[in-house]
């Protein structure tokens, strides 16, 4: 082999060599390392709707009757063939079970397949006032729930005036309705042996008014 053509092979096969196993790293990058937007998500079963939810209804092999709708003020929504069905306050599993029933009792459907997942929810809010540190609108979690002892300690807790042991909630329903609760937080918070356990299960809905009195002195 003349000199100069080896002198020529011992200055490229490096570089040769470097660029084989580059190509082979590439070659061998795992598509995953691509980012790509979620697919299939869902709603959970147990997610309870409420006015203004934006929710897709899906009626499986029945295209003509899926729609993408928002949850009237009334707690409605307008589905095709059946009109309005009362929804909101329901979980995501009991409003398909009361749309498979409206199709099925209107006999448009024999075995109808309902599908709910929520496209866009609506504001989620409470208010609390009066005798609390940081009074004002908080948001509930999603998909999730809030007590009301919670939402006290997210607040930022009682003023030294407050009268802990009479907090009052009042909670507007779908249909224009009040009902009103009274909580004692602070046996909560402090723990006393005469506290209400069940007090804390009271899970705030959206648009719970929360009302912290003054004490006396």
């Amino acid at each position: 082999m003349p000199a100069l053509l080896l002198s020529h092979l011992r200055l490229w096969l490096p570089l040769l060599l470097g660029l084989a196993s580059l190509d082979l790293a590439y070659a061998q990058t795992p598509a995953e390392s691509v980012s790509t937007p979620a697919s299939g998500t869902t709603t959970s079963p147990a997610y309870v709707l409420t006015n203004t939810d934006r929710i897709r209804v899906a009626v499986y092999q029945e295209e003509d009757l899926s729609l993408i709708a928002r949850i009237d003020s009334q707690g409605r929504l307008n589905l095709p063939l059946v009109g309005e069905v009362a929804i909101s306050g329901l979980k995501v599993v009991e409003a398909q079970q009361a749309i498979e029933r409206a199709y099925k009792e209107g006999r448009f459907l024999r075995n109808p397949r309902v599908t709910i997942s929520v496209e866009e929810y609506a504001a989620r809010e409470v208010s609390i006032q009066g005798q609390i540190r940081s009074p004002g609108r908080y948001p509930l979690p999603i998909e999730s729930s809030m007590t009301i002892l919670e939402l006290v300690t997210r607040s930022g807790g009682f003023t030294d005036t407050a009268k802990g042991t009479a907090v009052r909630v009042t909670r507007i329903h779908h249909d224009g309705t009040k009902k009103n609760f009274e909580v004692d937080v602070e046996s909560l918070i402090k723990g006393k042996r005469g506290a209400n356990v069940s007090d804390n299960s009271l899970v705030l809905e959206p648009g719970d008014i929360i009302f912290v009195p003054e004490r006396l002195i």
